[in-house]
């Protein structure tokens, strides 16, 4: 792609770069005549678009070299390699080829299932098997391995069926004695219970959550459209849900999480039956994606068996899956790009997406009659002509590419012309502002006992790019009212604050105030999404800005705080644009230690005190020159710290050194500086591998008041911290008092409501340890009331 735009000629390069959005007509035209006589361009589409020549195709020579690999890994007892080498084997295999007169694919989910059994993954080694019988449903081992799954699960009543099929299916007299033996010794069991069979047994563990708010989209004053609410929001409220007008998942998450749902993917990932680019977590999600159930292979069996209608029925309940494409609510979104094709595994995420946006378009058309022109699709705003010149540049080499990729399928209608072209880069404008990014929780092992080790692990990571058109008329703000966040693929928005009727809903676009300071999030805001944020918390002084980034006065006993260049720049500005200094009043709590630190502020006038190296408390000019300095040595042994921690290679002298340099972080940052909050978080971590666990507390409670100041109480950063110091106390076998895990799950709650515990884990883990102690605790009391007599 580099290559293809290096040689498009300098002149209309600059065309481009100084195109308008009433230009694009033009530029693409010029550039489609170019294109048109170019070789290398021709040579780029047919790589992209050519099955003979594509990498993404089903092999069956690859498919059979990793399964190959996988039966010796699997003699060998390593059944995890085993694993990998077949799920490998299963994403390469076409779907109609025989190996040993048996079905290709569904020979490696049986092997699969095997390895899944032997690593004690149950379920998903009857999920596995289930998808084999789907295809080949008259293989008499995958009966026998899928009652061995069911038994191993204590579905007995679905066990014996299972193994009755495969006793009728089974030709060999040593394969009918051993089938035999297994289902007699099942039958002696003198306790059989019944089991729901389906062909997925994954379910989605969301709650039902009732939508009561009416909303409204108004025009406001300076960010166009917004969303209000015609009657007043408690907190905690779900206000919005919504499900993607389309989404992709983003490249780096393909091994990991499924193509449809977006949820961390399972040992019994399902591939794509015409490809080999995506993964899914079940058959349902390959289903609703790529459009396509799995075949039925013909098989070469021509006896009728011999079964009861028990028999009978059961075998159609496993083989035939409890839906099929015609069911799915959700337009095929993968559909077009299979076949063979990888076009869609090599352009970025936001061209794909607008390749998925423009066929969902072309489907609807043949059912509703829609308007054919491109530039109906999304009602969203678009900000190309603030995009930079490369940025245009690569919309235009982008649009014609897909646009020629798409024509292998819509030819007729989409033409390769100009007014196509220069709508499709008008779509990619509007993705690149209004799409969002699908974040998914990390957890390390919620099944091991909860430790600072795996709460502090826990991270957010974004799995996926989507189109919501509803949620992107909620406007930014950096300090919220409402929070969005993703079930599966769906978005959700809960108010986090009382909202009064009439007022609008603003949600955080990615920085918030305490996260990041006002320069950063302005430029940030500006960076990504075009426009120059006006929030109150970008527009008026606030106490998280002064705080953030700033260093302590030289003087003694001044709580004051002192700014450096960078920060005096934005605050200033609140200054000049808004009600001057006293608009910070209302922010400041009652704390006397924090009123002072803008105690200078509120009695002069003269702004010129807000100048770098000027103490807020008293005006005591400090030489941040030399604090900076300092800075920059001490992190050095705070770094050589963290990285210990991250390679297991802690040991006390390291610990040791870093805090006296944390000494010199405390004695120039102020007490309230982010940073000094993210160190103390380092320092809990280290203790805590060492086994200081009281040491560890100390300091994980000094992050949080940090936090609490630069947050506010309620805060879900807040919530986020607690659970690390919950942590810490079970580790050293102390009891969880139930008003603090109260305050943990209000915080949750506030954030994510009945969904926290589907989101975190771990609240539903100190809910359970919470309850076990005040159960004990009441048991404890009775005892001691008890009269004994001798």
């Amino acid at each position: 792609m580099e290559k293809l735009k290096s040689v498009i000629p300098e002149t209309l390069k600059q065309k481009i770069s100084d195109s308008t959005a009433a230009d694009l007509n033009s530029t693409c035209s010029s550039l489609l005549d170019y294109f048109r006589n170019l070789p290398l361009f021709h040579q780029l589409v047919k790589d992209l678009t050519d099955p003979k020549v594509s990498l993404c195709g089903k092999n069956k020579e690859a498919a059979l070299v990793a399964k190959a690999k996988g039966n010796q890994c699997f003699s060998n007892g390593d059944y995890s390699n085993a694993l990998h080498f077949y799920s490998q084997a299963l994403r390469s295999a076409p779907m109609d080829v025989e190996d040993n007169e048996k079905n290709l694919v569904a020979t490696l989910y049986l092997n699969r299932a095997s390895s899944l059994h032997k690593l004690g993954l149950f379920l998903e080694s009857l999920q596995d098997c289930t998808h084999a019988l789907i295809i080949f449903p008259v293989y008499a081992k995958i009966w026998f391995r899928r009652a061995k799954a069911n038994s191993s699960l204590g579905n007995y009543e679905d066990a014996i069926k299972d193994f009755s099929v495969s006793l009728k299916l089974e030709t060999s007299s040593s394969g009918k004695r051993q089938i035999e033996s297994e289902l007699n010794l099942l039958l002696g069991q003198s306790r059989l219970r019944s089991s729901a069979t389906a062909t997925e047994l994954r379910h989605d563990c969301s709650t039902d959550e009732p939508l009561e708010m009416e909303l409204q989209c108004v025009s406001t004053p300076r960010k166009g459209r917004g969303m209000i609410s015609l009657a007043n929001i408690p907190v905690a409220s779900l206000v919005y849900k919504e499900d993607p007008h389309a989404a992709i998942i983003l490249k780096h998450c393909r091994e990991t999480h499924c193509a449809f749902c977006f949820n961390e993917l399972p040992a019994d990932t399902v591939p794509c039956v015409s490809c080999s680019i995506p993964l899914y977590c079940s058959l349902k999600c390959q289903v609703q994606a790529g459009g396509e159930n799995f075949p039925k292979y013909k098989t070469k069996y021509g006896f009728k068996l011999d079964l009861s209608d028990d028999l009978e029925q059961h075998m159609r309940n496993v083989t035939s899956p409890g839906f099929c494409s015609s069911d799915a609510k959700h337009f095929a979104e993968h559909r077009h790009e299979c076949q063979g094709m990888h076009w869609p595994a090599v352009l970025p995420s936001d061209v794909v997406l607008a390749g998925r946006i423009l066929v969902k378009h072309i489907e609807e058309q043949s059912y509703g009659g829609l308007d054919y022109k491109v530039n109906k699709i999304l009602d969203l705003c678009q900000n190309y002509g603030q995009l930079s010149s490369e940025t245009k540049l690569e919309f235009h080499v982008y649009s014609i590419i897909l646009l020629c990729c798409l024509q292998r399928f819509y030819a007729t209608k989409l033409p390769l012309n100009s007014t196509i072209t220069s709508e499709i880069i008008t779509l990619l404008s509007k993705i690149r502002i209004n799409s969002m990014a699908v974040v998914q929780m990390k957890y390390s092992d919620v099944k091991q006992p909860l430790g600072y080790g795996l709460t502090s692990s826990v991270e957010q990571i974004q799995v996926a790019q989507a189109v919501y058109p509803g949620g992107s008329l909620f406007n930014h703000s950096c300090q919220p009212n409402i929070h969005a966040y993703f079930l599966s693929r769906t978005l959700c928005i809960r108010a986090t604050e009382y909202v009064a009727a009439g007022s609008e809903l603003e949600l955080s676009y990615g920085p918030q105030v305490g996260q990041w300071d006002c320069g950063e999030r302005l430029k940030f805001l500006k960076d990504r999404y075009s426009f120059i944020c006006q929030c109150s918390g970008c527009a008026q002084l606030n106490l998280s800005d002064l705080l953030h980034s700033g260093y302590r006065c030289i003087k003694p006993n001044c709580d004051g705080v002192v700014l450096d260049s960078s920060v005096v720049k934005y605050e200033m500005e609140k200054i000049k644009h808004g009600e001057g200094p006293n608009s910070l009043q209302d922010n400041v709590p009652s704390d006397d230690r924090i009123s002072k630190v803008a105690h200078y502020m509120f009695e002069h006038t003269d702004y010129r005190c807000l100048g770098p190296g000027s103490c807020l408390g008293c005006a005591t000019f400090c030489d941040l020159q030399a604090s900076k300095k300092s800075i920059t040595k001490a992190e050095i042994h705070i770094q050589r710290m963290k990285d210990a921690v991250a390679s297991g290679a802690l040991t006390t002298n390291i610990l040791m050194d870093a805090l006296r340099y944390v000494d010199i972080l405390r004695a120039v940052l102020h007490p309230f500086n982010k940073r000094i909050a993210e160190v103390e978080d380092n320092i809990a971590q280290a203790f805590c591998l060492i086994g200081d666990l009281q040491a560890a507390t100390d300091h994980c409670r000094a992050s949080i008041e940090i936090l609490e100041k630069l947050y506010g109480e309620s805060h879900i950063a807040i919530g986020n911290e607690l659970i690390k110091l919950a942590s810490i106390q079970l580790s050293m076998g102390q009891e969880i008092l139930s008003d603090y895990t109260t305050r943990i799950v209000a915080i949750f709650s506030r954030y994510y409501g009945a969904h926290a515990e589907i989101m975190f884990p771990h609240v539903h883990c100190l809910k359970k340890e919470s309850r076990r102690v005040v159960c004990w605790n009441q048991s404890r009391n009775l005892g001691s009331n008890r009269t004994v007599f001798f």
